[in-house]
């Protein structure tokens, strides 16, 4: 007697979507991607290091979060999290360690910014002075945030921690 399956039970040609750890880490070895992630957490870098470590004339751990919690009134939980979001995730972009996740937590201070200040300003940089001191568009905030999303999707590169571990670089 021959059974067959429902298609409750088997579904035929389905492709299976990998879950867990190995999701988080899989990538293809593609050169592109790894320009990206490479220049975003170049880019970055300075950035983190100025709120963590005081570098590139930044105010350190402590200034920051004192900006941060009482000048913008932002918790203190989420201002940890968005100077170890620049900082660490600008390491693990540029190392192509926790890829997704380094590109999330850049994408979420991204969007802060963008909601926070820079949509305020308007959509350009400030290249002439047209605007206050210090204040900038938008328009950088949402390169980064397309370029953490797309990283996102598509992992570390070639090149990248991820892709080792996983052993998903083709």
């Amino acid at each position: 007697m021959t059974t067959i399956a429902s298609p409750s039970i088997q579904r035929i040609g389905a492709v299976r979507e990998p879950v867990g750890l190995g999701a988080l880490l899989r990538t293809k070895a593609d050169w592109g991607t790894t320009v990206l992630r490479l220049t975003l957490g170049i880019v970055m870098f300075p950035h983190g290091a100025q709120k963590l470590l005081g570098w590139f004339g930044g105010y350190g751990y402590r200034g920051t979060m004192d900006f941060f919690t009482h000048q913008m009134h932002i918790p203190a939980l989420f201002a940890f999290l968005a100077i170890m979001a620049e900082f660490a995730g600008s390491l693990g972009l540029i190392t192509g360690f926790l890829t997704r996740v380094a590109a999330f937590g850049i994408a979420m201070n991204m969007i802060v910014a963008l909601v926070l200040v820079h949509g305020q300003v308007g959509f350009f940089m400030n290249w002439y002075g047209q605007y206050p001191a210090g204040t900038e568009g938008f328009e950088y905030a949402l390169l980064a945030i397309a370029v953490a999303v797309y990283l996102i999707v598509k992992g570390g590169g070639k090149a990248s921690v991820d892709g080792r571990i996983s052993s998903s670089e083709d």
